[in-house]
């Protein structure tokens, strides 16, 4: 027996004692501005962002002042000049009902730019709360939305547009609706895999023992921390949607006539090719791919920004 009554070698020293996990030490607030700051700055000094800022850019003025820019009215059909080849008249050509492509191309970014946006916005604000509340509350919450979410993903993007436009209708607000539902899986994984990283710091633990409640927890200290990853998987997915929101159009299920959207520009032409008819199909698919090129220059931008 030992002098305190205990049997001896029953004594229990610290390297004895199993190790408790503590919460690993995070940026604090202002360290996290900091943080901010250098990611503000290492953007504006990207040539990549820049050159994406700057064809996205372009796109948006032509959509905000596409009517003042172009040389004519996007709707106005004149059959006499139907099919005109690209001259000093019609820069870009005319289309089959004689309305000048150049007009329709400029002002055709204003559809895509309102669509593809509020999708976007829609699916990466639904994805961001899944991602948070799966990543922060784990077991059965994360394991029946992860099963919903990984049934979503299993159906390819075009199948679920066409069956939704099938049942729905095809619409704006349609689109969207669709869009959103198909990308908000995605980001919701980003997120989470995001919140899973961040739940390991201190500053968690230390408002779980302030009592917080879970969403102060959850927008006030882990989303502002999570951002970069959201920023950039809405950039990634808006470029996605725009594609999508064109693949549907030239499907004949997006955006409806005489809208000049650009996918229904190259659905309703495409057809003509083979007959030495090129041009009004060729100016509205550059259209697209500069302005799916100049979201993604931003997106890799971003990206680059905020792994350094």
């Amino acid at each position: 027996m030992s002098s305190f009554g205990e049997p001896i070698g029953s004594s229990v020293t610290a390297a004895d004692s199993p190790a408790v996990a503590e919460p690993t030490v995070g940026p604090g607030p202002d360290e996290a501005k900091v943080i901010r700051r250098e990611h503000l700055a290492l953007l504006l000094r990207s040539k990549t962002f820049i050159a994406g800022a700057l064809i996205l850019g372009f796109w948006i003025v032509c959509a905000i002042f596409g009517n003042l820019i172009a040389p004519d009215d996007p709707l106005r059909t004149n059959p006499v000049a139907a099919l005109q080849a690209p001259s000093s008249a019609h820069l870009f050509g005319t289309d089959t009902l004689g309305r000048d492509v150049l007009s329709r191309v400029l002002v055709g970014a204003r559809d895509i730019l309102i669509v593809a946006p509020l999708a976007t916005l829609l699916a990466t604000a639904m994805g961001t709360l899944l991602g948070l509340v799966t990543g922060y509350f784990r077991g059965f919450v994360d394991d029946s939305l992860g099963r919903l979410i990984d049934a979503i993903l299993a159906v390819p993007v075009v199948i679920v547009g066409l069956l939704s436009m099938v049942a729905l209708g095809p619409s704006t607000v349609t689109v969207i609706f669709v869009i959103a539902v198909v990308f908000t899986p995605v980001i919701a994984r980003t997120v989470r895999a995001a919140v899973l990283s961040e739940v390991q710091y201190e500053y968690v633990a230390a408002a779980r023992l302030r009592n917080e409640r879970a969403p102060y927890i959850l927008f006030g200290e882990i989303l502002p921390n999570v951002m970069g990853p959201v920023l950039v998987e809405f950039t990634v997915r808006l470029g996605y949607a725009i594609f999508t929101i064109a693949t549907l159009s030239f499907l004949g299920f997006g955006i409806q006539p005489p809208a000049p959207d650009w996918g229904l520009q190259i659905y309703q032409h495409y057809g003509l090719i083979s007959g030495g008819y090129w041009w009004p199909v060729l100016f509205p698919a550059l259209a697209i791919a500069s302005l799916v090129i100049g979201v993604n220059l931003l997106s890799d931008g971003i990206s680059q920004a905020f792994e350094r």
